[in-house]
């Protein structure tokens, strides 16, 4: 069966009419024409019993379309249903065998061809509607999905703001690792968990645009120093070539450590104040991930407040 919306506006009486004289004129011999609309009409034992096979094929036509125009509500989606298959023949085998073929031929032509003028506004005002339709779909699609985005959003904030309240270091350090392996799924940058390596810990890991960066965290009292960093960077520079680092301190960094990092670097940075605002959706994550690449990109500085993206 075709896929129908008949509904979705009432056939024109004209349409209607156009079939009955297609229907009529495309078979000259009244077994074909009857098999073929038995086949058509179905299961619709009801509408077989409308119609007299021994009436001509313009008395048996008519018949039929007024009882599916006068029933419109009913039948309204076998009756589109007729009107484009007989709108689509492009050939005629009961005519072609007869003697006057090339009249005959010509008149169920033209029918064809008024029936096809009517059922392509019908199937214009069917397409106008399922594009409506699927608009509307995907609109709700996207409500529901920032929706859930916001919903997930708050989840993490309440649990970043937990592990604030935490007493447990060593728990908020673990925790802490979980936290922003979901924060970095929220935003589908496929975090990789914590794992390790020959004599070598890793945080965790995630790929993004063409490179693929290593992830160290830390959660501690005091800010971290230089002595740390210089260990993460010889980590990476151990990695492949397009391999960067993410360094996370909820501490900050030292203004010692940062300035050495400031002219070259093989990593980028992010504090609380980070990831305060991503919490807060004043920026997206995978936009403040990017931002710091291309600050470490033109300065060679590893550190990038967001202050300083707001502020710019």
């Amino acid at each position: 069966m075709r896929q129908s919306n008949a509904r979705t506006k009432v056939i024109n009486p004209s349409a209607y009419n156009a079939l009955a004289d297609a229907l009529t004129l495309v078979f000259w011999n009244k077994p074909p024409f009857e098999r073929y609309l038995r086949h058509m009409l179905g299961t619709h034992t009801e509408l077989v019993a409308q119609l007299d096979f021994g009436e001509t094929k313009r008395e048996t036509s008519g018949r039929l379309v007024n009882y599916l125009r006068a029933n419109e509500a009913r039948y309204s989606d076998l009756t589109v249903e007729l009107m484009l298959d007989v709108a689509e023949m492009d050939r005629f085998p009961n005519l072609e065998q007869q003697v006057d073929k090339e009249i005959m031929l010509s008149r169920a032509e033209t029918a064809v061809a008024e029936l096809r003028r009517w059922t392509g506004k019908r199937q214009d005002a069917i397409r106008e509607h399922e594009q409506h339709a699927a608009a509307m779909i995907a609109d709700a699609r996207q409500s529901q999905e920032a929706r859930e985005f916001a919903e997930d959003h708050e989840t993490l904030k309440l649990r970043f703001l937990a592990m604030h309240a935490s007493t447990d270091p060593h728990q908020r350090g673990r925790d802490f690792e979980g936290f922003i392996n979901d924060l970095f799924r929220l935003y589908d940058m496929e975090p990789r968990a914590s794992y390790v390596m020959e004599h070598e810990q890793i945080d965790g890991a995630f790929p993004f645009n063409t490179d693929h960066y290593v992830v160290e965290t830390k959660w501690c009292q005091g800010a971290i120093g230089r002595p740390l960093l210089d260990v993460f960077k010889a980590n990476i520079e151990r990695k492949g070539k397009n391999t960067l680092g993410l360094y996370v301190s909820m501490s900050g960094f030292t203004s010692d450590a940062l300035a050495v990092y400031g002219f070259s670097t093989p990593f980028i940075t992010m504090d609380g104040p980070d990831f305060m605002a991503v919490l807060d959706r004043r920026i997206r994550l995978d936009d403040l991930v990017r931002r710091k690449k291309e600050h470490a990109s033109q300065t060679g500085h590893c550190h990038l407040p967001v202050a300083a993206i707001f502020s710019a």
